[in-house]
């Protein structure tokens, strides 16, 4: 009897590790290329950032003024916007309504445009903006000249974001990543070549950025309408203009998720602003928020590869294999996670030099080490509870949690810390990791409750409710919806 109950412990743990690999494989087959696309991406504001901080202390300032606020604020809502375009394809792909993601592919560009256009008045206005929020009027101005130059790139947006989630929901992304890489090589070549070499500074810098990001952009298009999504593509239709409402309210309560999320970072550099001696604090910050975001498109990558395999498995209607996913995936998050909270803790004297040659700089960012690896450490689960409920469409639910753990528990912990207590940025910095564990303890809580068969209900509802036909035209879906 007892052999019987150990062989049948060694089947399941057999049949455990075979799950494990299997569900491993679809996890890095899809995370993988986002993974680079992300770093890549995030590392062209990076590697920009790393040659305009060596112009100049006040240039780094600004870039880093704009960057992390004006950029972050509209990155933010494209960004957020583009994630209901991941749940709708991610559910279409695993009903098998394959015609549907080209359709919701061209309604994503048009709410997005029309989002762009209003945030358009953030770039040419930005100076006047940060005056008005009590910004260094030196700093605000300066900012203001680098933010039209982040336009194009602002436009670049538009149809990246949602591009990459259209392929990545067909396990299309491999593309994405090998362009995004290439573009990474040729940033860092025109950089060089631009503000090193032609001394071209600003000007050099930003003009390798927007050549870069429209390189993977049209790489993009080339390949989706080039004839290598012949299910998913079918062409430009009217269709698109249907159900745009219902999809603009899914779009809103992304949007208000994701930017809930990045603001927070936002507000707490302009809180930086503040201080005493404001340059060198905004900085250093700016430096630190940095290496978390680079380590965080890591995580936003498995965010990506949790939403489309939970919406995948949701779409079929098999919620424990959505369920089970998570799991995986949570799991291989953190270990990566640990791996860079010890290098930060090892290393932390020495990042601030790879981008400034300040001394005064490098030394505070050296002195919030600390606090920068156990951020990273933190942020290695958080994206992926976010990435389970964009797979399942509860992108209002997260958005009331960021509210209350960030701008409710957060950032007044932070002002209460930075300037009450007088610990300046370290306090600021406290406040804002309270509120991003609040939140992931939140997120954990309502996850582990969840019931997945009901959200299996909901996505078929969602797909049933917004299907064409493959043949069906817009005035004919009007016109069914006038007799019903």
């Amino acid at each position: 009897m007892d052999e019987r109950l150990l062989v049948s412990e060694e089947q399941n743990s057999d049949n455990l590790r075979k799950k494990v690999w299997e569900e491993s494989k679809k996890l890095w087959k899809i995370g993988f290329p986002s993974i680079l696309a992300r770093v890549t991406a995030f590392g062209m504001f990076v590697v920009t950032q790393a040659f305009i901080g060596h112009i100049g202390q006040l240039e780094l300032a600004a870039y880093a003024l704009i960057q992390v606020i004006a950029v972050r604020f509209s990155n933010g809502i494209l960004l957020g916007m583009s994630s209901a375009t991941e749940t709708l394809c991610g559910q279409a792909f695993g009903a098998k309504q394959y015609h549907m993601l080209g359709i919701y592919l061209q309604r994503s560009w048009i709410i997005n445009l029309l989002t762009s256009a209003v945030l358009l008045p953030v770039f040419i206005f930005a100076s006047p903006i940060f005056v008005l929020l009590g910004e260094d009027e030196e700093i605000a101005s300066a900012a203001g000249y680098i933010s039209l130059w982040f336009i194009p790139i602002l436009y670049s947006f538009v149809f990246n974001f949602t591009i990459q989630k259209y392929l990545q929901c067909q396990l299309k992304n491999t593309i994405v990543g090998w362009i995004s890489a290439l573009s990474f090589v040729v940033h860092v070549l025109f950089s060089w070549i631009f503000v090193s070499k032609m001394n071209w500074g600003i000007p050099g810098a930003m003009s390798s950025m927007i050549i870069s990001a429209w390189l993977v952009l049209v790489g993009e298009f080339i390949y989706v309408f080039g004839g290598w999504c012949p299910k998913t593509w079918k062409g430009f239709t009217s269709a698109s203009f249907l159900d745009l409402f219902a999809v603009l309210k899914l779009s809103i309560s992304s949007g208000v998720m994701l930017c809930l999320e990045l603001w927070y970072y936002a507000v707490l550099v302009l809180l930086a602003g503040y201080m005493e001696n404001a340059a060198v604090a905004i900085d250093a910050f700016s430096i630190c928020l940095n290496i978390i975001a680079w380590q965080l498109m890591i995580s936003f990558g498995f965010l990506t590869a949790t939403s489309v395999r939970v919406s995948n498995e949701l779409g079929r209607g098999n919620a424990e294999a959505a369920k089970f996913s998570m799991k995986v995936i949570i799991c291989t998050s953190l270990c990566i996670g640990v791996f860079f909270w010890a290098l930060c803790l090892i290393f932390g004297d020495q990042i601030g030099y790879l981008f400034t040659s300040e001394e005064e700089v490098a030394n505070s960012v050296a002195e919030l080490s600390a606090l920068l690896s156990f951020s990273v450490l933190l942020n290695s689960v958080q994206p992926i509870l976010s990435g389970v409920a964009i797979g399942a469409g509860r992108q209002k639910m997260v958005a009331y949690v960021n509210i209350c753990s960030y701008y409710v528990v957060g950032v007044p912990l932070g002002i209460l810390l930075g300037y009450v207590a007088k610990m300046e940025v370290k306090g600021i910095w406290i406040g804002m990791i309270i509120g991003v564990a609040t939140q992931t303890i939140v997120l954990a809580y309502i996850t582990s409750r969840t019931d997945w068969e009901e959200q299996v209900n909901k996505a078929s509802e969602r797909l049933n409710k917004w299907l064409l036909r493959p043949t069906e035209t817009y005035e004919e879906k009007l016109s069914d919806e006038r007799v019903n």
